[in-house]
Order: C-alpha cells, then sequence, then structure tokens
C-alpha cells in the first residue's frame, strides 16, 4: 500500500477530495463536512478544497431527511487525496463487499481516509482502521470497540492517525474539518470560517463525547460526567464519585449547581434516562433488559422514572417509534 501523502502541513494548493455519501446519512453531518470547505473557498477566494460527491453505486443516495445526493460511482473515482465517508444508519446493510473493496482500492492509492458518524465504521469493515486510534459515534462506541479489537477505539471526539481521520458526529465533524483547515492555511483562517457559523473555535479532538451534548462543564464537573457515563447499568454513590475525583460531596454539589444548574444526582439520572430512551428506540432489547442496562432495579421503578422524563411509557415509545436501528 502507498503511504498517505500527509494533508495536514501548509499548502496552498487546493486539496482534492471526495465525499462518500451513504444512504440513510445524517443531514447534518453532511453539512458538517461539506460546508466547511465552501466556507474556506468562499474566504479564500480561490479553492482551498476541490471536491465531489461520491456515491457507493450508480444511484443517488437518499439522506434520512429525503434529499438525494447524485454522485460519481465509487467503482469509477479514479483517485483523490482525501476521501470522507458519510454514514448514518443500517451500516451492516451497507457494507457490500463492492463497498468494501472500493474503500481498499481507493486506500492503496495513499489516499488519506476519513470517517463521520457511521463512517469509520465501514472503513474498520474493510479493514482500513487496523492499528490506528479512530473513534465513531458514542452509541456505537461499545460495539466498534468489541467488533475491531485491532483498531485502537477512543471516545474523542475526532481523532488523528497517520493517513486517517474520524469523528463522532456532526459538530465534531465541524471540528475535525476545522482542524485541516487550520493545519493547511493556518489557525486565522480557521477562525474566521468557524466565525461564518457563530462558532467559538474547534474544541481539542480528545474531549470525549457525551450522551448529553456540549455543557457547561469545568474540569471537575467533566470528570465526574465521564464516571457517571461510564457506570449506567451499576449507578455510582456520589460519595464514592467525589472521593475518586479528590473532593467532597459538598463540593461536588455546588459545582454542578453552579455549571449545570442541576444536582449530581439529577444529572446522573438525566444520563441514565437518555441512554434508556436511546434503547427503547433505536435497538430491539427487552425493555426488562433496557432497564437493568441503564441502572433500574425493577421494571417499575424504570417505568414510573422513564415515563415522567420522556412523557409516555417505553412501550409506547417503542411502537410509535420509526426511526430506523443503528448497526
Amino acid at each position: 500500500m502507498k503511504s498517505a501523502k500527509n494533508i495536514l502541513q501548509p499548502e496552498h494548493q487546493p486539496l482534492k477530495t471526495a465525499v462518500l455519501v451513504l444512504d440513510e446519512c445524517n443531514t447534518l453531518s453532511f453539512a458538517a463536512v461539506v460546508d466547511p470547505m465552501r466556507a474556506a473557498n468562499r474566504l479564500a477566494g480561490r479553492h482551498a478544497f476541490d471536491w465531489d460527491y461520491v456515491t457507493p453505486t450508480d444511484e443517488p443516495s437518499m439522506l434520512t431527511s429525503g434529499l438525494t445526493v447524485p454522485g460519481i460511482p465509487l467503482a469509477r473515482l479514479q483517485g483523490c487525496e482525501l476521501l470522507i465517508v458519510v454514514a448514518g444508519f443500517q451500516l451492516a446493510r451497507q457494507a457490500t463487499p463492492s463497498l468494501l473493496a472500493g474503500l481498499r482500492r481507493i486506500a492503496e492509492t495513499g489516499t488519506t481516509l476519513a470517517g463521520v458518524d457511521g463512517g469509520p465504521w465501514l472503513l474498520a469493515e474493510a479493514g482500513l482502521l487496523d492499528g490506528h486510534a479512530a473513534t465513531t459515534h458514542w452509541e456505537d462506541l461499545d460495539n466498534f470497540a468489541s467488533r475491531f479489537p485491532e483498531v485502537d477505539t477512543r471516545q474523542d471526539r475526532f481523532t488523528l492517525s497517520e493517513g486517517r481521520l474520524t469523528s463522532g458526529g456532526a459538530t465534531p465533524a465541524i471540528e475535525m474539518m476545522l482542524h485541516i483547515i487550520g493545519a493547511r492555511h493556518g489557525i486565522g483562517f480557521a477562525s474566521r470560517v468557524a466565525g461564518l457559523f457563530l462558532y467559538d473555535g474547534p474544541s481539542a479532538p480528545t474531549r470525549p463525547q457525551s450522551r448529553l451534548g456540549s455543557q457547561k462543564h469545568n474540569a471537575l464537573t467533566a470528570k465526574a460526567n465521564a464516571l457517571m457515563e461510564a457506570s449506567l447499568d451499576e449507578p455510582l454513590p456520589l460519595s464514592y464519585i467525589a472521593e475518586s475525583l479528590g473532593t467532597s460531596s459538598r463540593s461536588l454539589q455546588q459545582q454542578f449547581r453552579l455549571r449545570l444548574n442541576t444536582t449530581p444526582q439529577d444529572h446522573y439520572l438525566h444520563l441514565r434516562l437518555a441512554e434508556a430512551r436511546r434503547l427503547v428506540t433505536d435497538t430491539e432489547l427487552p425493555l426488562m433488559d433496557v432497564a437493568m442496562a441503564t441502572g433500574f432495579t425493577s421494571q417499575s421503578s424504570f417505568a414510573r422514572a422513564f415515563r415522567t422524563a420522556h412523557g409516555s411509557t417505553a412501550r409506547d415509545l417503542r411502537q410509535d417509534s420509526s426511526q430506523p436501528l443503528r448497526h
């Protein structure tokens, strides 16, 4: 395999890019890849990026919003410096032999490969992330790590490895694209691109993904949140969390009130019930298994908490949900 050219260095030539769009990918993730390139071209007054859309077959790809994206069939893509794979749902169905072979063929040319949301899963299925640090959407991290033991799976918002970039979702994809722009055209220019989106600037890649999205954590509450997210099935006592972080329960309470306007206990319950909702709508786990996976020891206590949080029973929400399953 030819070594990938380092695209993360100062360069004034356009970055020849291909955006491989899969059926049922998230529209926001798609835009998070494309709009930073468009904005960079606009601000530069020239082509900082030169990109084509690519599809798995000769049929346009349909996003979850119903938008369709026509493109060059992957089999006819001759080459590029950067291939970005944007995917979302139904990954097992979309990881066809022809798609995986096409990804391997492009990799052989020395192209840098990037994956967004479900894109890292497809790159890993093709064996193209073995030995690399990588991330994917937080919903899939545990399954990803189990499925691909040769990949150095991380909870980071986006990761950089030699010839490989991966992102956990739409906002981290913006951060990943801004990182590419900053490396090639300077941090100041990347900040101007970010300003077009009223975006405060890219987060550190190693900042972990969270089920509750971006919140105004400080160092203490962020570490407490990470401990909570790592133990949803067996909730940790507040005293244990505080002791682990070298503080008191009282101080932890004060910091959660100050930063997040809530208590650690309510924050923990919110995390557990957010995960419960995901498991109800996105998986076929029996409801008792959902309850156990989110730290409820009885079906009745789970049912009461779920209805209070989400305004519906878990059973009714599952019946009403039409969202495709994640794989």
